[in-house]
């Protein structure tokens, strides 16, 4: 697995080794923790475009299937620096995937985005919809399905693409969380300002075509999107074909919904500053989850906007304490 002390691969992680499987990470810790890599998985340190490492780790470690979570996802950064984005999520991971064909791996399970779906695609949003990614970052994703899909035809490497919608909260168990105190998650910063750790909340753009103006985001748990992961492993290794599924709930929040539950859950009024929009950020992203659903079995278990609120805000105490 790439980018395991990462925040969605170290929830991962956790819950392949729960279930008794065994798993290795390799991270640069560029943004990932190592503390959070959970004390069963072996770890390496190093880069995904190190060809020579990723095949000793492979060739050692006897791995059978590629998890790739490593990679850079800030919209608004993709947009001033896009090359170092097209670096980072477009060009190491073409030699991440040069290696693992060579290596003769045949399963790969890639994390996208939603936001790869043309601004005007209707909503919910399924895996056919039009894309017309309108960020760097976007447009790289987008990039590395186009290169998968093609690799998928001439080498026989089976995939699975899992587009995410906007995840939030943290392990139920307190073990693992968003660790980076520079990451643009709205609820990741909700909880901060609840906290007290950061003066204000702000809110990117008011005048968007949506019931209230702002942004409408299909918030996924953590937990919830680690476990598809888990049900898109075991596909591969049964056989199944490469596909691609959206991983979201199928309902959305605007921003201040989500302020709102912020202020049920705490008890408190949120400070909040409004500013324009963000460069990069479409109106509405809510998904249609139904073929993961009905191909793989998978079933949200925490669906509620007040549980990924306080397991978030629960995390953001212990990480700082």
């Amino acid at each position: 697995m790439t980018g395991g002390a990462g925040y969605i691969g170290s929830h991962t992680v956790y819950a392949l080794l729960d279930r008794g499987d065994r798993v290795v990470v390799l991270d640069n810790l560029s943004t990932g923790v190592r503390a959070q890599v959970g004390t069963g998985a072996a770890f390496f340190q190093g880069d995904v475009a190190d060809s020579a490492l990723v095949n000793k780790i492979i060739t050692d470690q006897q791995v059978d299937t590629v998890i790739h979570f490593a990679g850079s996802i800030v919209v608004p950064e993709s947009v001033a620096d896009p090359l170092a984005y097209y670096d980072n999520n477009v060009v190491k991971t073409r030699t991440l995937i040069q290696t693992v064909v060579e290596a003769g791996i045949k399963n790969f399970i890639f994390s996208s985005t939603a936001t790869v779906y043309a601004e005007d695609a209707p909503q919910p949003l399924h895996e056919e919809a039009p894309r017309a990614p309108i960020s760097p970052y976007a447009r790289s994703k987008l990039m590395t399905e186009w290169m998968l899909e093609d690799v998928s035809r001439a080498h026989g490497l089976r995939y699975a693409i899992l587009r995410y919608f906007n995840v939030a909260g943290a392990d139920p168990q307190g073990r693992t969380g968003q660790s980076n105190p520079n990451a643009t998650h709205l609820i990741k910063r909700a909880a901060m300002v609840a906290l007290g750790r950061l003066p204000q909340l702000d809110i990117f753009g008011t005048d968007y075509p949506t019931p209230d103006g702002t942004g409408v985001r299909d918030y996924i748990h953590v937990t919830d999107l680690a476990a598809a992961h888990l049900l898109a492993l075991d596909a591969l290794r049964g056989g199944a074909g490469s596909t691609t599924y959206n991983v979201g709930y199928g309902r959305g929040l605007s921003v201040r919904q989500v302020v709102d539950a912020v202020e049920k859950v705490t008890g408190k009024p949120l400070p909040a500053r409004v500013g324009p929009r963000r460069a990069g950020d479409p109106p509405t992203l809510i998904s249609d989850p139904g073929r993961i659903k009905a191909a793989l079995g998978w079933k949200p278990g925490h669906d509620g906007i007040d549980e990924i609120i306080s397991s978030a805000i629960a995390w953001e105490k212990r990480f700082n304490r």
